[in-house]
């Protein structure tokens, strides 16, 4: 998979950028807080990428900030939001406002955004809500704290829920101390044999 690209700004044409790496085109879709803040043709940019692969198409969406790239994240795994709506978001709301939004219960807000309708609001509420408050942000944004945070943001990646994990870590025995322990016994709690 391909986790960041640097290369050369060779077209810009809203929202897709394409990227030369050493000879190799990248098309990537950006949302228009990255794709404003890009230098003008001919320019380096790096940015990071999300890839998604399909049986029909290999599709990368890229990224100025991790947090930016977090929080697309975050909004795929909500049930009825793709890759266009998540671009939509992340154009409409820069990611502290989407988290301020989130924090209010703002459904109007979210609502502004085109591809955003009502019952897509309330999921986005209702479901980055937890993500929020386990994570104390966006993912991809602040760095983990420690063991635990580093535990944390594991068990997300691997697709808990924000609640689930919490739970899970909550009930780890004292003696685990390293991120490793606490993964690995938050993981024997999941699936006990």
């Amino acid at each position: 998979m391909i986790g960041a690209l640097h290369g050369i700004i060779t077209e810009k044409e809203p929202p897709r950028v394409l990227l030369d790496v050493q000879g190799v085109g990248y098309e990537v879709e950006v949302p228009m807080s990255t794709f404003l803040g890009l230098p003008p043709v001919g320019s380096s940019a790096r940015l990071k990428i999300h890839h998604v692969v399909r049986e029909d198409a290999s599709l990368l969406y890229g990224f100025a900030t991790a947090s930016e790239a977090g929080l697309f994240r975050a909004l795929l795994k909500v049930s009825g939001v793709g890759p266009r709506i998540a671009l939509a978001v992340l154009s409409g709301l820069s990611v502290e406002e989407f988290q301020r939004a989130v924090a209010a219960k703002d459904a109007d807000r979210l609502r502004g955004i085109p591809g955003v309708g009502r019952k897509t609001a309330d999921r986005l509420l209702i479901e980055l809500r937890d993500h929020f408050d386990a994570q104390g942000g966006v993912a991809g944004g602040a760095a983990p704290k420690g063991p635990r945070d580093e535990a944390l943001h594991a068990l997300l990646a691997l697709g808990y829920k924000p609640a689930e994990a919490m739970r899970l870590l909550d009930a780890v025995p004292e003696g685990a101390q390293s991120t490793e322990d606490l993964l690995r016994a938050a993981l024997r709690l999941a699936n006990p044999l």
